[in-house]
Order: structure tokens, then C-alpha cells, then sequence
């Protein structure tokens, strides 16, 4: 009977005795479980670091690779043989210093300011009012966005030579509609009055479509039940375009004048069809003297050419580090 007369030991006791073999047991039950998730970890990291190589590979092949170039060619004194060779010596910032004092830089740079002003006022103003338009949603609301879509679709040397032939001054027409209201013709491209405003017109009808999509679709994203409030609080249809519609697509608008920006400061396809930056130089923009330098001459002068590319991207940074910095100061407020 003295195995039946033995008192258990203390709960207490018991407890702790009995739960440090389970905690132990738990503990390598569970350390299996931890090493098996690190693993899964690891393959996740290994899987996301697959997935980002190909844009990796990308971004440093056709952007930073080009871009320290451009820079390396700018800094250096190249010419076609040294091109080839890579023997190019170092001269610093003397090419930036012959590009300012080019009296071509300031007739150049003042055509860019008036070409990306006067293609960004235009196209976002008709895009903008094209996308109210359409916000209606009637009948052929779609097949007509569709339709004006077309000049965004093109290629950029089938609009431009369109264009070309349609301001022709013997043959275009333009001057024929002209001719047909008793007005004489106009030498839209062979005018140094005319030119840069020919190139405008064309690169404001193909930077439309841009607008009209992104400001379209900045609208649809507003909701209805706000238009409905100014609506009963008596705002006549101009008033809710500017408390209601005009402060809620700022955002979207930013986005776009900011992209339209960097698009229209690095046109050159548009202008050297239908221009080539002439007659004497009254069309010429950074971005084609850019080219003309590089390539445009029997004796190119890499050096200028790309210093001139590269202020169109210090340029381009300064807008967007400008854009940046107003939505974070938005997101703060």
C-alpha cells in the first residue's frame, strides 16, 4: 500500500517541473517552424530581387549608362577620331562656357521658352475644356474621345510632314483656304516671322489627345454627390467649374503640365521635319541645336552638343524637384 500512500508533489512544484520538459519540447517544436520561415523569407527576398533585376538592367543600360556619357561628353574635348578612340582629353566646363557665348544659345533658348509656354497653355486649355466636354457622357461621347485620339496615336514624322504639306506655301492647304477668303498666302515655313509659331501650332494639336486623356480621367474621379451640394446650394455652372472641379483636379493637373513640360522642352522631331530649326535660326530650339551640333555638321562638336542636351535636363530636374516639393508641402498642409 505505499505506492498507494504517496502524496503528489505540490501543484506548484508539479507545474514547473512538468512545464519545463513541454517548454523545452515546444521550443523544439517551434524552432523547425523558425528556421522554416526564414527560409521562405530568403526565397521571397531572393523572388523579389528576380522580379526588380530586368528593370534594374534596364534603367542602368538605357538611362544612367547614357546619361554619364553625355555628361563624360561634355567635359571632354572630343572630335570624331578621339570619338572613336577614346582618347578624348579633359577640359571641365569649357564647352558649357562656348555654348553661352554661342550667339546662337540665346536665340535658342528664348524660341524653347516661347515653344514650351505657349504648347503647354494651349494644350492643357483645350485638353481641359475637351475633357468638361465629354465628362457629359452623351451619345457619342466615346466614339468622338476615340477619334481625337488619332493624332496622339501617329508616329511623330507622319504628323510632321502632314503638317509640312499643309502649311506649304505653294501647294498647302492652308494658304488655299486662305486664298479661297481673299487673304494673300503666307510662307508658314520659310518666314522667319511664321516658322516657330507653324512648329507651335503643329506640336500643340499632337500634345492635345495627352491632355484631353489625363484631365478625362482626373474628372471621373471626382464625386458626383459634390456637384450635387454646390448644385442645391445655388452655384451656377461656372462656379462650380471653379470651387468644385478646378481645386479638385489640381493634382492631376500638376502631373500633367509637369509631364507636358519635360515632353515639349525635348521635341525635335516635330521641328527638324518640318523647319530644321530655319530659316536662319528663327525655329531653332535647345533641342535641335542640341542635335545639329552633334550630328548636324561635317565636323560635329560633341562636346557643345551634349553640354546643350544636358541644361535641357537640368532644366527638366529643376521642374521636377519644383513639382515634388509643392506636393509635399500640399500632403503636409
Amino acid at each position: 500500500m505505499k505506492h498507494a500512500t504517496q502524496t503528489p508533489a505540490p501543484p506548484t512544484e508539479g507545474g514547473r517541473r512538468e512545464g519545463a520538459p513541454a517548454s523545452r519540447a515546444g521550443s523544439a517544436h517551434r524552432a523547425p517552424a523558425r528556421r522554416g520561415g526564414s527560409g521562405q523569407w530568403a526565397t521571397g527576398q531572393w523572388a523579389a530581387w528576380a522580379f526588380l533585376a530586368p528593370v534594374v538592367v534596364y534603367l542602368l543600360a538605357f538611362y544612367v549608362y547614357p546619361l554619364y556619357r553625355n555628361v563624360d561628353l561634355s567635359l571632354r574635348n572630343y572630335t570624331v577620331r578621339s570619338f572613336v578612340q577614346g582618347d578624348a582629353p579633359f577640359t571641365g566646363f569649357a564647352n558649357y562656357a562656348k555654348v553661352f557665348a554661342d550667339a546662337t544659345f540665346a536665340p535658342a533658348l528664348w524660341h524653347t521658352i516661347v515653344f514650351t509656354v505657349v504648347s503647354l497653355a494651349f494644350q492643357f486649355t483645350i485638353g481641359l475644356a475637351l475633357a468638361v466636354f465629354f465628362s457629359r457622357n452623351f451619345r457619342l461621347s466615346a466614339t468622338l474621345r476615340a477619334l481625337f485620339l488619332v493624332p496622339w496615336l501617329l508616329p511623330l514624322i507622319v504628323s510632321s510632314s502632314t503638317w509640312s504639306w499643309m502649311l506649304n506655301s505653294e501647294s498647302g492647304v492652308v494658304n488655299a483656304v486662305l486664298a479661297a477668303v481673299g487673304i494673300d498666302p503666307v510662307n508658314w515655313l520659310t518666314s522667319p516671322d511664321w516658322s516657330l509659331w507653324s512648329v507651335t501650332i503643329a506640336n500643340i494639336w499632337i500634345g492635345i489627345p495627352f491632355n484631353l486623356v489625363v484631365l478625362y480621367s482626373g474628372l471621373q474621379a471626382i464625386p458626383t454627390h459634390i456637384y450635387e451640394a454646390a448644385a442645391l446650394d445655388g452655384a451656377t455652372g461656372w462656379q462650380r467649374f471653379w470651387r468644385v472641379t478646378f481645386p479638385l483636379l489640381r493634382p492631376v493637373s500638376a502631373i500633367t503640365l509637369l509631364l507636358g513640360l519635360v515632353y515639349t522642352l525635348k521635341v525635335f522631331d516635330i521641328i527638324w521635319i518640318m523647319t530644321k530649326g530655319g530659316p536662319s535660326d528663327a525655329s531653332t530650339t535647345l533641342a535641335t541645336w542640341s542635335y545639329r551640333l552633334g550630328f548636324g555638321n561635317m565636323l560635329p562638336s560633341f562636346g557643345p552638343g551634349a553640354a546643350v542636351g544636358n541644361l535641357l535636363i537640368v532644366i527638366a530636374l529643376v521642374f521636377g524637384l519644383v513639382y515634388i516639393r509643392t506636393q509635399r508641402r500640399q500632403g503636409a498642409a
